[in-house]
């Protein structure tokens, strides 16, 4: 071939236009992997916030809903139960909350709620991981017990706000997730 013959002309739009197909082609092909990297709907799902109309709730009942794939317990108290809670302070371990990474600031009370009765944690035990069982009666446990949640795994004890007791495995209180009242009915986990 004779290189004078050449046409530089078409030589050149024949490059350009590889080039522009090619880099059409690289992304339709990098859609899909970088979609990839997005949460599934099932990973949103599972982070988003949920809802509860605690006014079913009986007093004494605990309900357990699934929040990012842990248990929540909300739970009604009596009046009798709130008052108990300032009872037993000298056998907590952390009785005034003042641990903060165990529950947002407008938790950080007694009661460890926005409304006194109403109460809302996350129920893994903070020692290795196991669901403490709710025992809310008097001497359900033993005859010091003023109920709350005993871990059988290893023998934690909490009171009905989640706080631990001295000398227990469990370093520190069970944690209270962030919560908020949307209306008189009904309450959502999951945001402040």
């Amino acid at each position: 071939m004779d290189k004078n013959n050449v046409d530089i002309q078409k030589r050149r739009a024949l490059i350009v236009a590889s080039t522009l197909v090619g880099g059409i082609g690289a992304g339709f092909a990098a859609v899909p992997f970088i979609a990839s990297w997005l949460p599934s709907a099932r990973a949103k799902a599972m982070g988003s916030a949920i809802e509860i109309d605690f006014t079913s709730i009986e007093e004494g009942q605990r309900v357990t809903l699934d929040w990012r794939g842990k248990p929540i317990f909300v739970i009604k108290r009596s009046k009798e139960s709130v008052e108990t809670l300032s009872k037993i302070s000298e056998r907590l371990r952390d009785p005034l909350s003042n641990e903060i990474s165990q529950q947002p600031g407008y938790a950080k009370n007694i009661h460890r709620s926005i409304k006194e009765d109403i109460f809302v944690v996350i129920g893994i035990c903070t020692h290795l991981g196991c669901v403490p069982l709710y025992k809310p009666k008097k001497g359900e446990v033993d005859s010091s017990w003023v109920g709350g949640f005993f871990c059988p795994c290893h023998g934690s004890r909490f009171d009905l706000a989640g706080r631990v007791f001295k000398g227990v495995p469990a370093p520190c209180n069970l944690v209270v997730p962030p919560h908020k009242y949307l209306s008189d009915k009904i309450l959502r986990i999951g945001e402040e």
